[in-house]
């Protein structure tokens, strides 16, 4: 956004909001000031300087979030991430390289602009198809199935991401503020927003990131029990909860506290127990990509 296009729409927000359009606007040059600074001051690990068969992106994942759950191959290891939002991770990770031996499954709808499938051994956009309009989000079962289903044909790598713990928070999402609504009701209002406007409490929110990190993990673990690789658990960005007075994952903000994500080793033993679903010819009515942005927070 060009400081024309802000002043713009501080305008019309101070018309119509008063006050309130005014701390909305003051809010966004504030975290614009910060992406100036990220945009000069870059740091990070790229996936590709580990070893690994499989890397397991887990969606806006803090570092400090994996110590709350308790799985046996889980470590409090970590490093800064390329990036601290999924549309500055995804060209950052995969443009200017080699990706013909990788096999990518994403639930994240951001690969749709920013990708080229003929790059990619293969590209399984999961978010095309497997999104479920009550939960306003991408289940992690049908990530694991067809991530199993893609290792099935023996790529030589494979990225698997997950949308999750990304918000919207799958278990109980009334306990934590964030009630279901018909899907093409009003707009969303996402839980970083209603943090920050003082709706929710922190440690609210802070249980149901818990929460939804335990849920993807129990499908996680339908993948490491059921493929032979050597795998790396780690995440794009994480979030921040008012450190510094920002919230969510904004691009190009260079914050430890939102950079800073897991990156776990362990190893994938086949229990040969488990048969995948391929989810991809499903006939379900498929959801417009502005609709899930929005419902996943990004708009």
């Amino acid at each position: 956004m060009t400081f024309r296009d802000w002043a713009t729409e501080t305008n019309e927000r101070v018309r119509e909001d008063g006050w309130r359009g005014v701390k909305e606007s003051a809010y966004e040059f504030y975290v614009g000031l910060w992406r100036n600074v990220g945009k000069r001051i870059n740091y990070g690990t790229p996936i590709w300087d580990e070893e690994w068969d499989i890397c397991l992106v887990l969606d806006a994942c803090r570092w400090d979030l994996i110590p709350e759950v308790d799985r046996p191959y889980l470590t409090n290891d970590w490093k800064y991430s390329v990036a601290s939002s999924s549309g500055e991770w995804i060209p950052k990770t995969f443009d200017g390289r080699d990706t013909s031996d990788v096999a990518y499954v994403t639930a994240n709808p951001y690969s749709k602009n920013l990708l080229d499938a003929s790059s990619f051994a293969l590209l399984d956009e999961v978010w095309e198809y497997g999104f479920d309009r009550d939960l306003r989000t991408i289940p992690a079962d049908v990530v694991t199935d067809q991530a199993l289903t893609a290792w099935a044909d023996d790529p030589d790598r494979m990225v698997v991401h997950y949308m999750q713990p990304h918000h919207p928070f799958v278990p109980n999402p009334m306990d934590q503020g964030l009630p279901r609504q018909e899907f093409d009701s009003q707009p969303w209002d996402n839980v970083w927003h209603k943090l920050r406007k003082g709706e929710v409490e922190r440690d609210e929110v802070w249980d149901g990131y818990v929460a939804n990190l335990e849920y993807v993990l129990n499908h996680v673990e339908t993948l490491l029990h059921n493929a032979d690789a050597d795998v790396l658990i780690t995440s794009d960005h994480g979030n921040v909860l008012g450190e510094w007075g920002m919230y969510a994952h904004p691009d190009w903000v260079p914050l430890r506290s939102l950079k800073r994500v897991p990156w776990i080793t362990t190893r994938a033993e086949d229990r040969g127990d488990y048969e995948p679903v391929d989810h991809s010819t499903r006939e379900d009515e498929r959801i417009d990509r502005d609709h899930q942005l929005e419902a996943l927070g990004y708009k």
